[in-house]
């Protein structure tokens, strides 16, 4: 038997005003002639992010809902090079204080980034490389300053393939090797859309001991001929092992045909329910990300359509799978 628990990315379409992700360009901050105001400004709207962060986790927990990813867009501007010393943490103390305090309350629940895509480790250049480390370093500390341990927290992609992808997978091997282990301990990789398949991805996780996030949308988009992700699983299965989470991969649907790589508003429930056929029993549970346009609804919707299906559903947002 195998226990699901369903998640939802960044933001939900039930809560008013409620955006993790307000930002302020370089060029807004540029018309502040001030610059100890425009910081200012940029710490308020950080604040109001982390504000509706906590928010959007009571608004899961009264929905039962355990698995949340969060934005990656907290802080506005935290990366950019004319702002190398602002300590954006120090002003943040009370508000990541107070998701502190909720997750202490709420020990079940599993929170985690997707950091963006310019977070790329097996890039060749030397800046791109500081920037995804700095990048990396930012999300630490909100985990760290939400009381949340790091470990296997950021999920990210390979990488580009820079026209050979056998050079770009060693690429990314010797740039892992430049990372701090605090830093290391924190990713996962995922398979992509275009790029890296799960095989390829597999390998880095083997190789280096990080845990695979396997997605299913991007498989169907993105994979060897006759490639079958069924063989493949305990493999993804198996980079787990180490990691004090249980095994997490994402779930979306196409758009459409002619559009299949990008997202649709909700989830087929029947291709997500073939999934679990192959999956039931394989671990004691499994972490779903849904990646669908109507985020926290997709969830809800899903969940309706699957109880119709008979599954033994244990509350809102999780149910089991015999086997």
């Amino acid at each position: 038997m195998t226990l699901i628990r369903l998640g939802y990315a960044a933001m939900s379409m039930n809560i008013q005003n409620g955006s993790p992700s307000q930002t302020m360009t370089h060029a807004q901050f540029s018309k502040i002639k001030d610059r100890e105001a425009a910081i200012h400004k940029l710490e308020r709207i950080a604040m109001s992010n982390i504000n509706n962060c906590l928010r959007l986790l009571r608004h899961n927990a009264a929905h039962d809902i355990q698995f949340f990813r969060l934005s990656s867009k907290l802080i506005p501007m935290a990366n950019h090079p004319e702002l190398p010393d602002w300590n954006y943490i120090k002003p943040l103390g009370e508000s990541l204080g107070a998701i502190r305090s909720f997750l202490k309350e709420h020990k079940g629940m599993r929170v985690d980034f997707h950091p963006d895509h310019f977070v790329v480790l097996n890039t060749p250049k030397t800046d791109i490389l500081k920037t995804a480390v700095y990048t990396l370093r930012m999300h630490r500390l909100l985990l760290k300053g939400m009381g949340i341990q790091p470990d296997h927290r950021c999920v990210i992609h390979v990488g580009g393939g820079y026209r050979d992808k056998e050079e770009a997978l060693e690429q990314f091997v010797e740039n892992w090797s430049l990372l701090p282990s605090s830093l290391q301990r924190m990713i996962m990789l995922e398979n992509d859309d275009k790029t890296f398949t799960i095989r390829e991805t597999l390998y880095l996780c083997e190789k280096l001991g990080i845990p695979a996030v396997f997605d299913y949308h991007h498989h169907a988009a993105n994979h060897e001929k006759e490639a079958n992700w069924e063989e493949d699983w305990k493999r993804v299965v198996d980079t787990w092992k180490s990691s004090s989470l249980p095994v997490k991969m994402h779930m979306s649907s196409p758009k459409s045909e002619e559009d299949f790589r990008a997202h649709a508003d909700f989830i087929d429930e029947k291709e997500f329910l073939h999934f679990l056929h192959h999956v039931k029993g394989s671990v004691p549970q499994i972490d779903v990300m849904i990646e669908a346009k109507q985020k926290d609804n997709a969830l809800f919707a899903l969940m309706k359509k699957l109880k119709k299906e008979g599954i033994e559903q244990v509350d809102g947002a999780s149910f089991y799978i015999p086997g």
